[in-house]
């Protein structure tokens, strides 16, 4: 049996560009020799010290409740858990859009919705439901944090989520939309793994022309 290549994927599960990628890297799994290894970063950490929008702060206040769930879930289950943890919360954020009022004309209690998701994600990945109360606690943080440096300082600062490690070689991104799928997923793993493997290879970027595209 042909030995799987690991890929290390740090993500926030509020990132809809680490979906994205999330999701291709699962494509990628079925057709080229890979095994992803889920990690936890926090865009919370990652931007408590920046200058970025008021809005986006606000936004970010309710971020770190999702990651201290995916450390305890990890804690308790092992890290084995995070990956189908991620894709029950991811589905429910990103696919179902919970998080976005229905109605922008009516009042929506966005920590309430995220409570909802984290307890029915949990439940639907086979876990223990009451784990979402861990999103209200500080318990957890200095784990996340620990597990966040550790992607960042593989990649540098200047960087987002995801990031993913290749053979001890780390990079943000790839960032796309959509996720491609079957042979295509593999083609663009082909082009990643290439650079990873490119001694002095660093960065290849373009502005962003589209939104995520979920489904």
């Amino acid at each position: 049996m042909t030995e799987r290549t690991p890929v290390d994927f740090w993500f926030d599960p509020f990132c809809p560009w680490a979906w994205m990628t999330s999701r291709w890297v699962l494509e990628v799994r079925k057709v080229r020799p890979v095994e992803p290894r889920w990690h936890i970063m926090s865009l919370a950490v990652l931007n408590e010290d920046k200058d970025i929008p008021e809005a986006y702060r606000e936004m970010l206040q309710n971020a770190m409740g999702p990651v201290r769930v995916l450390q305890a879930a990890a804690e308790k289950y092992g890290d084995d858990v995070l990956g189908g943890l991620y894709t029950e919360l991811g589905t429910r954020i990103h696919n179902q859009r919970r998080l976005q009022p229905s109605d922008p004309e009516q009042e929506f209690d966005q920590a309430a919705a995220i409570r909802a998701v984290l307890t029915e994600g949990l439940e639907a990945a086979g876990l223990d439901p009451q784990l979402a109360a861990a999103a209200d606690s500080t318990e957890f943080d200095d784990a996340v944090r620990r597990s966040h440096n550790k992607g960042i300082e593989l990649v540098g600062q200047e960087v987002g989520t995801p990031v993913i490690a290749i053979d001890g070689v780390a990079f943000f991104g790839p960032v796309i939309s959509p996720a491609p799928k079957g042979e295509d997923a593999g083609k663009l793993w082909d082009g990643v793994l290439l650079v990873a493997r490119t001694d002095g290879f660093f960065e290849l970027k373009r502005s962003r022309t589209r939104d995520p595209i979920f489904d």
